[in-house]
C-alpha cells in the first residue's frame, strides 16, 4: 500500500506549537486548497475549496511555527491520517488530516508578508506569473535536523492549468 499526499494551499490560521512529554515539537495548522473548473452544461465557472488540518513534528514544526502565518502559501507532503474519537454525546467521530513529512514555503519573505496581510484583511491577493515563479523554494523535512535548500526546475504553467 502507498499513502502519500501532496497539497498546495494557504494557511487558514497561524500554526499552534506545543511539545510532547518526550520534548518533541508538534505544530498544527490548517490549509485551504481549491480547484476551479467550468461547467460544460452552463459554461459557469465553479470553485471547490477543501480545508485540511496538518500536523508537523520535530524541527519542521518549530520552523513552521517561527516563519509561517495565516495566509502564507505552502506545499505540504505527507501521509493521510484518519483521526477517530468519541464526542461528548458518545457518538463516534472521525476526520482525515495530514501528517507532514515536508513543508515547503512557496513565497519569498516579501510575498508572504504581503499575502498574510491581504488574507487577514479579507482581500484576495493575486500574483503575476512572473512573481509566482520567484518563490523561496526552501524545504523543511522532519527527517533532517537542518533546513535544506532544494533547486526546483522552473516550469511555465498558468495557475488555471494545475489540476488542484
Amino acid at each position: 500500500m502507498y499513502n502519500r499526499v501532496i497539497l498546495v494551499g494557504r494557511l487558514t490560521r497561524d500554526p499552534e506549537l506545543r511539545y510532547l512529554p518526550s520534548g518533541t515539537a508538534v505544530a498544527t495548522f490548517g490549509i485551504a486548497t481549491s480547484r476551479s473548473w467550468t461547467d460544460k452544461n452552463t459554461n459557469e465557472k465553479k470553485e471547490e475549496v477543501m480545508f485540511i488540518d496538518v500536523t508537523s513534528f520535530a524541527r519542521s514544526a518549530e520552523i513552521v511555527n517561527q516563519y509561517l502565518k495565516k495566509g502564507n502559501k505552502v506545499l505540504v507532503e505527507g501521509k493521510l491520517i484518519l483521526d477517530r474519537w468519541t464526542d461528548q454525546n458518545g457518538q463516534n467521530r472521525s476526520k482525515h488530516s495530514v501528517r507532514a513529512d515536508t513543508v515547503q514555503f512557496m513565497e519569498s519573505k516579501a510575498q508572504a508578508q504581503e499575502s498574510a496581510s491581504s488574507y487577514s484583511s479579507g482581500q484576495k491577493n493575486e500574483y503575476s506569473d512572473n512573481q509566482s515563479r520567484q518563490t523561496n523554494n526552501k524545504q523543511y523535512s522532519n527527517s533532517s535536523s537542518k533546513p535544506q535548500e532544494e533547486k526546483i526546475p522552473e516550469i511555465d504553467i498558468d495557475d488555471e492549468e494545475i489540476p488542484f
